[in-house]
């Protein structure tokens, strides 16, 4: 058996020593293998990582493939006893520099290879699969004795509180950087939840309520599915389709309607959602349908005014109890206002209301 050698860094976390050391990943599965979770003959549990995600080992690949791509994110290895570090430099007890050697056997099955991969796997198989000749990746190593050792770590590892999804939400527009398939989806809408929370024009100026607007008070996620309707299958789907993104035709329509909004109920648009079905999820979603009904009906007219929607607008004021009152759903169904939720049933009941109303004054 042969064995690598390469140079690392040795350095203590509590009670756990550590090694860092960067080697090319595609010589990492000389010596580490991915133990993915699975249920053995008697169902006993084997391993420990979650099984491959194609799609986004994929994604991965992609991105090492393009031009001036980087993983700055560290490999992490859980390594059995036959691993030894070589101090060659002291910088106190419990760090210094030297070597690592890492046992390679290349008949031996992936199970006895003296290293598991804790963090990292659908990095490590999109380097495997990558049409690059190396990639430099950095590795952070602990001996583990046993596996119930390395699932312990494996848990504690991966059990860091991601980033909150607001957060990366936030940054998402502002990045160039090629993402994964359903961050790409996501940066469109979220440019234009953007420019209408930041936009001095705008109605929804300070009201979306995002990390670096905590003020707003009206839901991201409501406008995000206000957004994703529309351009789904309503007028934003119609100028992203014919116009290739035309940005400033959709803002103009976003803001000439939600001005007619605020200006038809001025009111129930300043409150929040306790105190106003309005600014709710359930009323942001349903009236983002009508504004797709009023663009239908004025087809004519690629770019309806402020004007022109709040005409349309006026024929459901006498429909509308965002405050007080109880909504008349139809087939015999009431609700008091504030009985409508966030959910899927009361959204669509009031969204097809609003909608029919709509249709019936005309």
């Amino acid at each position: 058996m042969s064995s690598i050698k390469v140079p690392a860094i040795q350095f203590r976390q509590n009670e756990n020593l550590l090694y860092t050391f960067i080697i090319n990943g595609k010589k990492i599965p000389l010596f580490a293998s991915i133990a993915r979770i699975k249920r053995g003959e008697h169902q006993e549990l084997a391993g420990y990582q979650r099984p491959q995600v194609i799609s986004h080992i994929g994604e991965i690949r992609h991105y090492l493939e393009s031009q001036n791509s980087m993983i700055p994110n560290a490999i992490v290895i859980a390594f059995d006893e036959r691993v030894r570090f070589i101090k060659t430099q002291s910088n106190g007890s419990d760090s210094g520099f030297g070597h690592l050697e890492i046992p390679v056997d290349a008949d031996v099955h992936d199970a006895d290879k003296a290293g598991w991969i804790v963090d990292g796997q659908q990095r490590m198989t999109a380097i495997q699969e990558a049409n690059i000749g190396s990639f430099p990746m950095c590795v952070v190593g602990f001996i583990a004795a046993d596996e119930r050792a390395q699932r312990e770590h494996f848990i504690r590892v991966n059990s860091a509180k991601p980033l909150p999804k607001d957060l990366i939400d936030e940054l998402i527009p502002e990045t160039d950087a090629l993402l994964d398939t359903t961050k790409e989806k996501r940066k469109f809408p979220l440019k234009l939840r953007n420019h209408l929370n930041h936009q001095e024009l705008s109605p929804f100026q300070g009201r979306i309520k995002t990390p670096t607007m905590p003020s707003g008070y009206i839901a991201s996620s409501s406008v995000m599915r206000m957004l994703d309707n529309s351009l789904s299958n309503g007028v934003l789907f119609r100028h992203r389709r014919i116009a290739s993104d035309d940005v400033p035709s959709m803002l103009a329509i976003l803001t000439n309607y939600w001005s007619a909004v605020r200006a038809t109920f001025p009111a129930e648009w300043d409150l929040p959602p306790s105190k106003s079905r309005l600014t709710h999820g359930a009323g942001i979603i349903s009236l983002g349908l009508i504004m797709d009904a009023i663009c239908d009906r004025l087809a004519d007219t690629p770019i309806p005014e402020k004007d022109h929607f709040a005409a349309e607008l006026a024929k459901l004021q006498g429909h509308c109890k965002w405050t007080s009152g109880e909504w008349n759903l139809g087939s015999g169904m009431t609700r008091r206002w504030n009985d409508i939720q966030n959910i899927p049933r009361d959204i669509e009941a009031l969204a097809n209301h609003l909608v029919n109303c709509y249709r019936l004054t005309n």
